[in-house]
């Protein structure tokens, strides 16, 4: 999965990313109704590793099933 799906299935679920102060290739996420936050790489136009990606979903608190269906 590309972090622009990745991205659009976050903002489903309500989370939104925080706006960065400096460049970089990594862009948070904030889980407003759990109060979580986490990283997410922006490869561009790669894949995201699944573990990565996972990993993610969990600091964010959210179901990895849910997550797949938004």
């Amino acid at each position: 999965m590309k972090y622009r799906e990745a991205a659009r299935k976050l903002a489903n679920l309500g989370c939104y990313e925080i706006p960065r102060r400096g460049g970089g290739s990594h862009r948070r996420w904030f889980n407003p109704g759990k109060q979580k936050d986490a990283v997410l790489p922006d490869w561009g136009s790669r894949d995201l590793k699944t573990g990565t990606l996972r990993s993610a979903v969990r600091q964010l608190d959210l179901d990895w099933e849910e997550f797949q269906k938004a």
